[in-house]
């Protein structure tokens, strides 16, 4: 066996995690060059203007503003609750969902248009060859 298959190595949680091998991992969209929507997965036309040909992959800001939230209650079993899952507008473009971390759940504790940024942490998961995954979140700026 290579060395490479022996030893455990952090995954991303989601496809457009991207861990480059140096420097700091980020979120990768796809921006049309023709209407400059902006999106999570690569496609062939442009969901927004329907060009075609000119999608090409960008890094995704760190940094938004809130759009909307939910405060969840109920999840599945082991997962702590209550806990905000939120939609964030992205400063360079795109919205992505995902946990805010940091606050209260609690609607008097959340504003709509709070700035934030997204953070990279340990999703706490281990697959069965010892791999560990990396997640992001958002927080308060």
């Amino acid at each position: 066996m290579r060395d490479a298959e022996l030893s455990p190595e952090r995954r991303p949680a989601v496809p457009y995690l991207k861990i480059p091998k140096s420097g700091d991992p980020y979120l990768e969209g796809y921006r049309c060059g023709h209407c400059g929507a902006v999106f999570l997965a690569d496609r062939l036309a442009c969901a927004s203007c329907t060009t075609r040909g000119e999608i090409k992959p960008i890094r995704l800001s760190n940094t938004g503003k809130l759009y909307n939230y939910t405060i969840v209650h109920r999840s599945f079993p082991g997962v702590a609750v209550p806990f905000v899952f939120a939609i964030v507008d992205l400063d360079d473009g795109g919205s992505i969902k995902g946990n805010l971390v940091g606050v209260e759940p609690r609607p008097d504790a959340i504003q709509f248009d709070m700035r934030v940024k997204v953070m990279f942490v340990d999703a706490n998961v281990r697959d069965k060859q010892g791999n560990s995954y990396l997640a992001y979140v958002f927080t308060p700026a």
